[in-house]
């Protein structure tokens, strides 16, 4: 299918790996996440300091003084949050993840070894193991008639019933700087997206997202 969650995720790099396992699909998962934070966080142990109510980070953690950290969420070893990266709430940062400066999170689980380093807006999105956002690539999370978000599979439309969904990014993803992921989009494992593309649909792993969205496979290059 290309686009279920063990088709895009290794489980074994996020504490949300019983969590995602409920389900089919990986868009499935996102009403639940508030849910799963607040009933994660009392659990996490000492490494974890409760800095405030409902947000949870590791000791080894480096959050700079300028950071917004909003309730609820978990902030993962290792992992930094850099100048003025503003967290709205609602995101599973794993370990050694990168949130840069004027980074945006809402509602979203990042796998461990994300980085989202530079201008980025992640929203309604889950990112997998290792993947990387380029400087000003952003999720789109929500269609402009604000309809409900379908998946496009070539000729295939899979109807999530969900209004804000942006993008589902498998592990070891690249997307250039200043891409747009569009509602919906899927991106497969070892992918990688050209700067300034306009993303949508479901991108079958181990291909290239070119310029005017064409996709090529790497093992056919």
């Amino acid at each position: 299918m290309m686009y279920t969650i063990t088709d895009l995720y290794d489980l074994d790099h996020t504490i949300a790996a019983d969590y995602l396992r409920q389900f089919t699909y990986p868009w499935e998962a996102l009403k639940g996440i508030k849910d799963l934070i607040l009933e994660l966080g009392p659990k996490l142990g000492d490494e974890y300091e409760e800095v405030q109510e409902n947000v949870w980070v590791h000791k080894t953690a480096k959050v700079f003084p300028s950071a917004y950290l909003g309730s609820p969420c978990i902030i993962g070893p290792e992992t930094e949050v850099r100048h003025c990266a503003f967290i709205r709430g609602s995101a599973i940062v794993g370990a050694n993840c990168v949130v840069g400066n004027s980074v945006e999170l809402k509602n979203v689980i990042l796998f461990d070894n994300v980085q989202t380093p530079h201008y980025n807006y992640v929203g309604d999105s889950i990112l997998g193991y290792k993947s990387h956002m380029g400087a000003g690539s952003i999720t789109s999370n929500v269609k402009s008639d604000k309809k409900l978000v379908i998946v496009h599979n070539g000729t295939e439309q899979i109807e999530t019933g969900i209004k804000k969904f942006g993008a589902m990014l498998g592990d070891y993803v690249e997307v250039g700087c200043n891409a747009v992921c569009n509602p919906g989009t899927v991106i497969g494992r070892h992918c990688n997206v050209y700067p300034t593309s306009c993303v949508r649909g479901v991108i079958p792993e181990n291909s290239i997202w070119k310029d005017n969205g064409v996709v090529v496979s790497k093992e056919e290059r």
